[in-house]
């Protein structure tokens, strides 16, 4: 009797674990958790996009010394991060109403080797048709939210289905099609302007992920009402400057936040301090659909179009030397193109081996603890083996692969 109620408990241990465990594989799959850093937090609801308030009201987040640190037309939340043009890392520890507190963690060591690589780049800005240029690389412009415009220059903050961020984005795709490159853009429009927005911009995204894109961008303003907070002088120009964000809902969020740091730091090195901080908060934003896919924020609603519009020209004109597109020296390891690590790529695969080691061990400690309970020991063998046959191959054999191979490429060799 005691026999057949040890063998029930660990059938019914196992299948809850199995089920919870092809859950956790299923929708990691499909890109719609949270990078998990604690078994807690898989059983914890999953927060979608942060609301993106309309234009006017905003949040202010200042330092642990009541500095003005940011200000952006969103919720935030705490855990949520700031790093600046200087690589100076905040974290939110604190959030209340529209006003938030954030805490310094330290230099990013990233930005600051990045820096330190594009600072020693002597890199042309614009095609030299003397020189040898490496083949044109496909990059991919849309709008979630295609109704923002600019009050100075439209007289109103949204017009729908055809507001002035087109004309933005248009700016956008031009200079980088001047600059030898490819450019798909996107004008299918998403209003209304909500969070579902998103999902109906996935389509779109994933309709020009079948152009093979280097980096997709998706293109925004801001609501804050100041214009002075994004208004600057750069290159001897009034413009409007660039915010990016970083949706930290995205399971493949570190590979995305990289590419985001070697913009900012390789934009800069070319317009100093025309891309003004990454912002990583709650939200996917559909970059996980590809590691070189960023939101852009170009401005805020009472700059003017035109200020916008020189701001995202003089981004578009360092994008080729961010995505290494121009012939200049490599960075140290292989190319400056940012590539999918390793360990982002496998993932939810070594989420699932692990999980399912986790299982076969407490399989064979809960036999070894009932093994004096079990008269015939070759039957405990028998147990161990059938045990170890059925779960040790759902464990996914994790390939390995040399620093610098574009697993997205050698996918489409094998295609061809």
């Amino acid at each position: 009797m005691l026999k057949k109620y040890s063998a029930r408990m660990l059938v019914i241990t196992l299948t809850a674990i199995l089920f919870y465990a092809a859950l956790f594989y299923i929708s990691a799959a499909r890109g719609n958790l949270t990078s998990y850093q604690s078994i807690a937090g898989f059983f914890q609801r999953q927060p979608e996009e942060a609301p993106e308030y309309l234009p006017g009201r905003f949040t202010t987040i200042i330092d642990e010394q009541e500095n003005l640190l940011s200000m952006m037309s969103r919720a935030v939340y705490v855990g949520d991060k700031i790093y600046t043009s200087e690589g100076k890392i905040y974290q939110l520890d604190k959030v209340e109403g529209d006003r938030a507190t954030a805490k310094f963690l330290g230099i990013d060591p990233q930005i600051v080797a990045y820096t330190e690589f594009y600072s020693a780049q002597e890199v042309p800005v614009t095609n030299n048709t003397d020189e040898k240029q490496s083949p044109a690389a496909n990059l991919a412009i849309y709008h979630t939210h295609d109704a923002e415009s600019y009050i100075p220059s439209e007289g109103t903050a949204s017009i729908r289905f055809k507001g002035g961020i087109y004309k933005v984005g248009m700016i956008m795709a031009e200079s980088l099609k001047k600059l030898g490159m490819e450019v798909y853009y996107d004008e299918t429009a998403h209003d209304p302007h909500d969070n579902n927005a998103y999902v109906r911009s996935r389509r779109t995204a994933v309709k020009l992920l079948k152009t093979n894109p280097v980096a997709m961008f998706d293109v925004h303003r801001d609501g804050v009402p100041d214009p002075n907070f994004y208004r600057d002088t750069i290159s001897n120009m009034n413009v409007a400057k660039i915010r990016l964000v970083v949706g930290r809902g995205n399971p493949r969020m570190s590979a995305n936040l990289d590419f985001a740091k070697q913009m900012l730091t390789s934009v800069n090195n070319v317009h100093p301090k025309i891309v003004k901080e990454i912002f990583v908060g709650i939200g996917d934003y559909n970059q996980d659909l590809l590691p070189t896919a960023l939101l852009i924020e170009a401005g805020t609603y009472t700059n003017t179009r035109e200020e916008a519009e020189r701001g995202i020209e003089l981004f578009a004109e360092a994008l080729p030397t961010a995505l290494g597109i121009n012939p200049v020296p490599q960075a140290p390891g292989g190319s400056t193109v940012p590539q999918q690590s390793p360990g982002v790529v496998t993932g939810s695969w070594k989420a699932l081996g692990w999980l399912l080691g986790l299982i076969i061990l407490a399989g064979l400690v809960f036999l070894w603890i009932n093994a004096e309970k079990i008269s015939n020991i070759n039957n405990l063998k028998k147990r161990l083996l059938d045990i170890s046959r059925e779960l040790i191959p759902l464990v996914p054999r994790l390939t390995t692969r040399k620093p610098g191979v574009n697993i997205r490429n050698k996918r489409n060799d094998n295609e061809n």
